[in-house]
């Protein structure tokens, strides 16, 4: 290679290196997490509420006569969540242990009640909760409630986690009550599949042995194949998501437009609102196939931003849990992570045909109230478990002593000035 042609790759080489030493130090920087969480939740949330306006608009101008109806309800649900994310970023965590037991409990029971007369059946599962004017899903707030359970348990029992029996009892029997109240009474099998990853993440963070999880998958994949021989609908979800076209007019019919949509986006969309598959062609386009909606819309560039702002939020859980000297603050952060991440994966799995349709929102994006409200709470403890890290806490008491004397100076700059 002559020197003219060495001059070219010597420059390129010694970009890349002073971006990747950008990048090192910036995810060093103690408050990385923090503003990762904030950064990335509020673009989802925004994505989300654009793109809920969108792929609703149709069909809330139908049973509506409204286009804006699911629009504003989703808005509704976020100035309910993020206000509740804020209250539970102050809780201390003494307060929010002890919180655990009665939350599982409810969210138990909760569970429970949509067998009685106040459970309401939709697209033939009855899994929700009607309570007066709003209507619940208590499957998601059971997620939620699981998970803060066991890092409670798993924190009190931090010394003795080397013995299985303690890594197993009381979480797994509580998993197994929990998963079978929701795929048997609510017949939500794509909820139970979550609470079950959940299940398995914690247990891989505490060090289970490596056998249980070929044990528990095989149990697992055997109920669940035996659950689907008991519905005709999941047996044809089952059997077509391999290749959806080969079932269009049936039981692929949703995947199959799923697939149109992703594929019509191109590189940078058709633009926001121009979605075709939302006009009655796609069903639940602002709920479980909003992801659809969205590559159409935004394409390759808005569906790979949507999985960057994910990944940030998976890094920024991850290296909490990695940091945190406090067992419940690991056990916690590790498990909200595994919940979000591995719901995003099965969503758009789902929306791209490598996983049957189970029904699971998109986090933060999704048109939900049931699922938004949790999540947002989630992401608050996680922000509190950010800021508490001591370099973070001492990088934030250092920004707000920066500013009360940038204040300062301001003001007293500023009276000369005035009085002349």
């Amino acid at each position: 290679m002559s020197t003219s042609q060495r001059a070219p790759v010597a420059a390129a080489e010694g970009a890349i290196g002073r971006w990747r030493h950008s990048l090192q130090e910036l995810s060093g920087h103690p408050l990385a997490p923090y503003y990762l969480l904030l950064g990335c939740t509020s673009l989802l949330l925004a994505i989300g509420l654009m793109e809920v306006l969108s792929a609703s608009s149709v069909s809330s101008f139908k049973a509506f006569g409204n286009s804006y109806h699911w629009f504003f309800r989703q808005l509704s649900w976020m100035m309910i969540g993020i206000p509740a994310a804020v209250i539970a970023a102050k809780i201390p965590h003494g307060v929010l242990r002890k919180l655990s037991w009665p939350a599982i409990l409810v969210s138990l029971v909760l569970i429970g009640l949509t067998r009685t007369s106040l459970g309401v059946s939709v697209n033939g599962n009855t899994n929700w909760l009607a309570l007066g004017p709003v209507q619940i899903q208590p499957a998601e707030l059971a997620k939620f409630a699981l998970i803060l359970w066991c890092a409670d348990v798993y924190a009190t029992k931090d010394k003795l986690l080397r013995h299985s029996k303690h890594i197993l009892i009381p979480v797994v029997p509580v998993f197994a009550l929990a998963t079978g109240l929701v795929v048997l009474l609510g017949g939500d099998l794509g909820t139970g599949l979550i609470l079950f990853a959940i299940l398995l993440g914690m247990l891989w963070i505490v060090g289970a042995p490596l056998r249980l999880f070929g044990s528990a998958l095989a149990a697992v994949g055997v109920i669940a194949l035996v659950l689907a021989t008991t519905s005709a609908e999941r047996m044809s979800r089952l059997t077509s998501f391999t290749n959806p076209f080969d079932h269009f007019l049936g039981s692929g019919w949703q995947s199959a437009h799923g697939l149109l949509g992703m594929a019509s986006g191109g590189f940078f969309g058709k633009g926001i609102g121009a979605s075709q598959q939302k006009w009655g062609n796609l069903p639940a386009p602002h709920t479980d196939f909003i992801f659809a909606v969205l590559g159409e819309e935004l394409g390759l560039v808005g569906t790979l931003l949507v999985l960057a702002l994910f990944a940030g939020i998976a890094w920024a859980g991850i290296r909490i849990a990695v940091q945190s000297k406090d067992p419940f603050v690991r056990y916690f952060a590790a498990g909200i992570t595994v919940w979000i991440t591995v719901q995003m994966v099965i969503n758009i799995g789902m929306v791209l045909a490598l996983f049957p349709v189970v029904g699971l929102p998109l986090p933060f994006v999704s048109y939900g109230g049931s699922s938004l409200v949790p999540e947002l709470v989630a992401i608050g403890l996680l922000v509190s478990f950010a800021r508490a890290e001591p370099r973070a806490a001492r990088a934030l008491a250092h920004q707000a002593r920066s500013r009360a004397r940038a204040r300062a100076v301001r003001r007293g700059s500023g009276g000369p000035k005035a009085s002349s």
